[in-house]
């Protein structure tokens, strides 16, 4: 399949990437800064950019199956990079014709919030990064809007670990018994089994 993934010099997208090379698929790695990307892979192809331009934005998806979207703000605990850079890759596949759409949120995202504990809740969601959760919000809201074959992916909070594919998902909101965690590779093996 050929893949255009944007955010993948992140600490999700990096695993994607790879995992991604590694089943075999074509990517398209869409990133502001190449050197940030240090895997090279002949079914690996780097496009620049910046994920609030939407005319490269555009310019990117042409010819893929399917777009994966895992973008963060880096240390930043603000901006719209996520609602905004979601928003343009949705109009690019819409005007491209390109159907499948996964994008990367955040437990506690919608209905989930009821999954979280108080001080997810409270003290990381509710003072920390609630500028970070509020565009996660809308960032749903606009997949969710979309003429797209989409799905939301809502990880935990991430960990260091191995990719060991045992980790709990589909779980209702009203479920208490998560752990809250889970490894990156974990993430990325999850996000890619959502393709099939």
């Amino acid at each position: 399949m050929k893949l255009v993934i944007f955010g993948s010099t992140g600490n999700i997208g990096s695993h994607v990437v790879e995992q991604a090379l590694e089943q075999g698929h074509t990517v398209t790695a869409f990133v502001r800064n190449p050197n940030k990307l240090n895997l090279q892979h002949p079914h690996l192809n780097i496009f620049t950019g910046d994920v609030m331009n939407h005319t490269l934005v555009e310019e990117a998806v042409i010819g893929h199956d399917a777009a994966i979207c895992i973008l963060g703000s880096g240390k930043k605990l603000s901006g719209n990079v996520r609602s905004q850079g979601t928003q343009n890759i949705i109009q690019a596949l819409e005007k491209a014709g390109i159907r499948r759409f996964i994008c990367q949120s955040t437990l506690g995202a919608g209905d989930s919030w009821s999954n979280l504990n108080l001080y997810w809740k409270y003290i990381m969601f509710g003072l920390i990064l609630r500028i970070v959760f509020a565009d996660h919000e809308i960032q749903e809201e606009y997949v969710r809007q979309s003429n797209l074959d989409w799905t939301i992916i809502r990880p935990a909070a991430f960990i260091e670990g191995d990719r060991t594919g045992e980790y709990r998902h589909g779980f209702p909101s009203s479920d208490r018994t998560s752990s809250l965690t889970i490894s990156r590779p974990d993430v990325a093996d999850f996000i890619l089994k959502q393709l099939t």
